[in-house]
């Protein structure tokens, strides 16, 4: 199974559908490059052309993907959005990678009641996190 990064459900994302054609449930099957997981108060049907937007990371954290599974949750849907090209993929796991950081910071200055230097938090993150986030299979 294809590895879907989860997320940080503290950093909103909306997902909005794009006027593209549904993708053909045959093509959606060989998608290989895996992608994001996220919350989303619709549901969609799999296979249908999505943008993925992160409005706190402005208007460039705009991402071309494709839902390739939806599970209904107790109060929302947990969507898996596919990117079906390299270039994407590789912008949206820095993104992801950036909001992990933020997450991770916010949840450190909760525990020690502090403000923290994002660079320090991002080391400290990187130096705990990386590998597994790397090593996440895509194929």
């Amino acid at each position: 199974m294809r590895h879907f990064l989860r997320h940080p459900s503290d950093m909103p994302v909306e997902l909005v559908q794009r006027k593209h054609a549904f993708l053909p449930r045959q093509r959606l099957n060989n998608i290989s490059l895996g992608g994001v997981a996220c919350n989303s108060n619709k549901g969609f049907r799999k296979g249908t052309a999505v943008e993925l937007r992160i409005p706190l990371l402005g208007e460039q954290a705009r991402y071309p993907g494709v839902v390739a599974w939806c599970r209904k949750q107790t109060e929302d849907y947990l969507v898996g959005i596919a990117f079906i090209d390299e270039d994407t993929l590789f912008r949206a796991r820095m993104v992801e990678q950036v909001c992990q950081i933020e997450h991770y910071r916010h949840q450190r200055e909760r525990e020690l009641g502090e403000d923290l230097p994002v660079e320090a938090v991002a080391r400290e993150w990187i130096a705990l996190h990386a590998e597994e986030f790397s090593g996440a299979s895509l194929n």
